[in-house]
This record gives C-alpha cells, sequence and structure tokens, in this order.
C-alpha cells in the first residue's frame, strides 16, 4: 500500500481497559503513554483525549502486531502514513493502528529502545530506568507510563494539555520523582520553564 495522508477525523481510540482486555494474554511489554498514562497515575480522567498512546519495545512490536489482526499498521511521520518497513520504520517511532473493517484509529503504538529488561530514552540514551521503574499498574492490572517518564516527552512542546498535565501530576510527585525529572530535563531541556517548579 503506498503512503497516504491519515485522516484524522476518523480517530475512534479504544479506552486504555479495551486495550488491556485485548493484550491480557500476550507476552509483550507494553504500557499507555502520553495523556492516559497520566490519567491512569492520577486516578481519574482529567481531560478529554483525542487518541490512546501506548508503548512498546521495538524488538517486541512485532508480537503485539501479530496479537492485534483486527488492525492494520502504518508508520506515522512527516504527516504521512506509511507500511512499516525499511526506512520509515527507522526513521519514525509512531505506528497507528487502524480497524480494518471500519477504517477508524484505534491505537498510536511507540516502538521504544528498551536494552533488554531497561527502558532507554529516545532522545538521549543516557537516561534510564528499570522496567519496574519505568512501568507503574492501576489496581485493575493496566501497565503505564511512570508519569516522570510522561513529562518528559511532554517537556518538548509544552502545548495546553501538556501544561494541564504537568499541573495535575506536579502536586502528586514525591521527592525522588522530582529530582529524576529535573535531571532528565536538563540533559534534553537546559532551561525548560518546568525546572524551578521541579527544584522549588
Amino acid at each position: 500500500m503506498p503512503q497516504f495522508v491519515p485522516d484524522l477525523s476518523l480517530w475512534e481510540a479504544w479506552h486504555p481497559a479495551e486495550a488491556a482486555r485485548r493484550l491480557a494474554d500476550v507476552d509483550v511489554v507494553w504500557y499507555v503513554s502520553a495523556g492516559w498514562a497520566v490519567d491512569l497515575f492520577v486516578g481519574h480522567q482529567t481531560r478529554e483525549h483525542e487518541d490512546l498512546e501506548i508503548a512498546v519495545p521495538e524488538d517486541q512490536f512485532e508480537i503485539l502486531r501479530r496479537a492485534l489482526p483486527e488492525l492494520e499498521f502504518f508508520v506515522v511521520g512527516d504527516g504521512l502514513a506509511q507500511p512499516v518497513t525499511g526506512a520509515a520504520r527507522t526513521a519514525h517511532h509512531q505506528t497507528w493502528a487502524r480497524d480494518a473493517a471500519s477504517g477508524n484509529w484505534r491505537l498510536d503504538v511507540f516502538r521504544e529502545p528498551w536494552d533488554g529488561d531497561t527502558w532507554v530514552c529516545r532522545r538521549d540514551p543516557r537516561i534510564r530506568l528499570p522496567q519496574p521503574r519505568a512501568i507503574a499498574r492501576t489496581e485493575d492490572g493496566i501497565p503505564y507510563a511512570q508519569p516522570e517518564i510522561v513529562l518528559l516527552f511532554k517537556a518538548k512542546e509544552v502545548r495546553p494539555k501538556d501544561q494541564e498535565d504537568f499541573d495535575a501530576v506536579l502536586p502528586l510527585l514525591d521527592a525522588r520523582r522530582r529530582r529524576w525529572l529535573a535531571e532528565a530535563i536538563r540533559l534534553v531541556h537546559p532551561t525548560h520553564r518546568w525546572l524551578p517548579a521541579l527544584e522549588a
């Protein structure tokens, strides 16, 4: 299939609980990321979400893809959706999945550069965490990225929704989490506007 411009109006994302149900028996490391991960940490939905982002180690992506045969996967980057092959797969980490029957987008899968059981930040490989520190679970077992990891990625642009997420999470971060996030942000964004609040 040739590349195409994905229709953003066709997002009809699964809820994190639906993703967890479908992946419950799949032997793959996966976890909710981005805005939904913030809400799973906070314990309730704080805002609307246009999509559902989950993450998986790059070397386990094919396991996840085979476990969801009802979905079609495309690498998305530079405004285009392309087959998950070759240069496009190497150049971009986002992989959108759409329902083959309806054509609606269900998931945005981040393919992440893990090193064995260690999460590695794709923006700076010096930033690492062992799996138990990188992934948490809700009381009903939904895995999600720890909030400090989510905020590290959100620090790149700080759109209004990213600031909302930071404001929702900051009061819930203990000293260890704040220190880790401040040190990580300083490596990637040395003059970031969140640093004073994290170091207060």
